[in-house]
């Protein structure tokens, strides 16, 4: 009685996860054809154990090449969490405090950047004017650092530090220049001896264009309903959003959030933590996630796009689950996707 009983239990629980499967393969498979999206690539984590990888159509429509989970696509800024790891590695290693005033670690800034903290470019309440839209930002300029500062300076603040929240994109390419300042190493250089590296995260990288990555998608976007090829006159988003990554990379990333591998409980505590403004009140924000609620379930993620690309990491802790979600498409759509799956886990629809 007992060992049929054990059975049937298996039978049910395997129903459930094989109806739980097709109604995401069913629900992306629309999506895919309703945006017109050329490919996806997704990963479900769900207990520390993988309970779903599937890739959709493909990587690049002029070479038919389908998407695989070793395809690498950019992932836009959910690049912000790693460089926000690396501003809290510097910070467990006695090298910077989030509190710092950044003038302590960038030169020649502006005046009106006296008060701005890391911790204010971190939760993107610095006022600092994000160049997402300016024209001199772009890749083929290759501005050093110095140049950066001294061409985004000129901008007035849009509110004083603290006083309100804005998406900065700056805001992360100050960081990552202040990784590069206190830990005398390129951004890169630091990303892979400290994060990549250590996780054997092999296909996680620059996305430079000139460069030769194994297995990368090509990025779409959409005029009258007609595919074409992504802009490559490309804003130069670097510690804000220039990373390309795999699905099995990102596992490996999620996997390093649920252990202390990289980082220490309290530093991930700080990076959880809703930023407040100076009022008291509460933002969305910590430091490089968003935290919010989806379906009444904890929702700690981040999207993220850039031409031709849109991805996404959404992380449910109480649920012990997690959903990734990179594609090929200019649509900035990959965040809804990923939530409306994890829908499925949560035995609501």
């Amino acid at each position: 009685m007992m060992r049929r009983s054990v059975l049937c239990l298996l039978s049910i629980l395997l129903f459930t996860s094989l109806a739980q499967a097709d109604q995401v393969g069913e629900y992306l498979k629309a999506q895919m054809e309703l945006h017109r999206i050329p490919g996806i690539a997704l990963r479900i984590i769900q207990d520390g154990k993988v309970t779903k990888t599937s890739t959709y159509g493909v990587g690049n429509l002029e070479l038919n090449v389908p998407v695989t989970p070793e395809t690498v696509f950019e992932i836009g800024s959910i690049t912000k969490q790693f460089t926000a790891a690396g501003i809290l590695l510097l910070a467990q290693d006695g090298k910077l405090s989030i509190d710092d005033p950044i003038s302590r670690h960038l030169k020649n800034i502006p005046d009106s950047w006296t008060n701005i903290t890391i911790r204010h470019l971190l939760s993107h309440t610095s006022g600092i004017k994000s160049y997402t839209g300016l024209t001199g930002f772009e890749l083929t300029r290759h501005l050093t650092q110095e140049q950066f500062v001294r061409a985004i300076g000129e901008h007035a603040l849009e509110f004083q530090p603290g006083e309100s929240w804005k998406y900065c994109n700056t805001g992360f390419n100050l960081l990552g220049y202040i990784i590069e300042n206190v830990s005398h190493k390129s951004y890169w250089e630091f990303m892979n001896d400290r994060i990549f590296r250590p996780l054997e995260m092999t296909a996680t990288r620059n996305r430079r264009p000139g460069d030769i990555i194994l297995d990368r998608a090509a990025g779409y976007e959409q005029t009258n309903h007609i595919w074409i090829n992504r802009d490559y006159d490309l804003t130069d988003v670097f510690a804000a959003g220039a990373i390309v990554s795999n699905i099995g990379d990102l596992t490996k990333w999620n996997a390093a959030l649920d252990c202390e591998a990289i980082l220490s409980a309290s530093s991930k505590e700080k990076m959880w933590t809703p930023a407040k403004l100076n009022n008291g009140k509460a933002t969305k924000y910590g430091l490089g996630w968003f935290i919010e609620t989806v379906e009444g379930h904890r929702n700690i993620g981040h999207g993220g796009s850039t031409s031709g690309f849109s991805a996404s990491i959404q992380r449910f802790p109480e649920d012990k689950l997690a959903v990734i979600v990179l594609s090929n498409t200019d649509e900035q759509i990959a965040t809804t996707l990923a939530r409306h799956v994890a829908g499925y886990y949560f035995g609501r629809k």
